[in-house]
């Protein structure tokens, strides 16, 4: 089931098209990596599913509905831009905006108290934001995100700014939030968190759609054809009609080998002709790399 969609989303600001008929689907239930370089529209698309500003032309499709003023409940959102109030105390302005969202005091408290136990951040409640490190300020503000229990979660870059300790503690609470359901859109520049949690993406680039899929799938698509193999000895013998050997490892029984892009041929079919003629320790294929990908999308188009 699709949880979310934008449907032909357009985004004009004064000279700039931040938007251009953006259609993206997010699916129930999962992780959605949003991607792009900077400026692409990324935030303004995230803007716009949030209702602090409205498109142009298009809609926003929710719950199989168009999106609607109530559908603010039951959304989550951590903007790249922190923005808890420095000088007022912790657990005063969780509470605060744990009320915006549609929970009693009483209610708040009690969640609040919970996740601040969680995150070890307890002994904070009482201090003002401007005393707590800017790993603790984002614990609370990824806090306040979930608090209210929504459906879908936005994080926009989330792990900006935490050390390997704490990003790996908020990567396993996003990863528990889609084991309880909840359909997540999640915002990056770090590649290896996409391969880490992403079950899909789509990738932003100059305002439109460029790259959409599974991100297994999207990862096959750039495939080059280059494998890296091991013999039992220290030399191979290929067809050079196959392709060539891009490099020989310094063991000597290591190869990097291409393929032809011309040739049709399987994985199976490959490993079956190298072992005519040898004998093969280790065949893998090299899958480029979310990263590669996204470097090859956005300098092509």
């Amino acid at each position: 089931m699709i949880f979310l969609e934008t449907k032909e989303v357009v985004k004009q600001y004064a000279n700039h098209l931040a938007l251009d008929r953006v259609s993206v689907c997010v699916p129930e239930k999962k992780i959605f990596g949003l991607l792009g370089p900077n400026g692409a529209g990324k935030t303004t698309l995230i803007r716009i599913i949030n209702q602090i500003t409205a498109p142009d032309s298009g809609e926003v499709i929710f719950c199989e509905r168009p999106l609607e003023a109530k559908d603010v409940y039951n959304i989550g959102y951590l903007p790249e831009e922190r923005g808890l109030y420095k000088k007022m105390k912790v657990g005063e302005q969780a509470i605060y905006l744990a009320r915006l969202k549609g929970l009693t005091a009483n209610e708040a408290r009690k969640r609040l108290k919970e996740w601040f136990e969680k995150f070890d951040i307890l002994n904070w409640w009482d201090k003002k934001l401007e005393e707590l490190s800017k790993g603790m300020q984002q614990k609370v503000q990824f806090i306040t995100t979930v608090v209210h229990d929504p459906d879908l979660l936005i994080f926009d870059e989330p792990f900006s700014g935490f050390d390997p300790l704490n990003t790996e503690l908020l990567k396993n609470e996003i990863l528990d939030l889609k084991e309880k359901g909840k359909t997540i859109i999640f915002s990056t520049h770090n590649m290896a968190s996409v391969e880490e949690i992403c079950d899909e993406i789509a990738l932003i680039n100059q305002s439109k759609v460029v790259l959409s899929g599974n991100v297994a799938d999207v990862r096959a698509r750039y495939k080059r054809h280059i494998f890296r193999l091991q013999t039992a000895n220290e030399h191979i013998e290929i067809n050079p009609e196959l392709g060539e050997i891009l490099e020989q490892g310094k063991g000597h029984n290591s190869f990097i080998f291409r393929i032809k892009k011309s040739l049709s041929i399987s994985n199976s079919e490959f490993l079956s002709a190298l072992l005519q003629c040898n004998e093969i320790v280790s065949f893998e294929e090299e899958i480029p790399s979310m990263n590669d990908v996204f470097i090859q999308t956005v300098t092509e188009k």
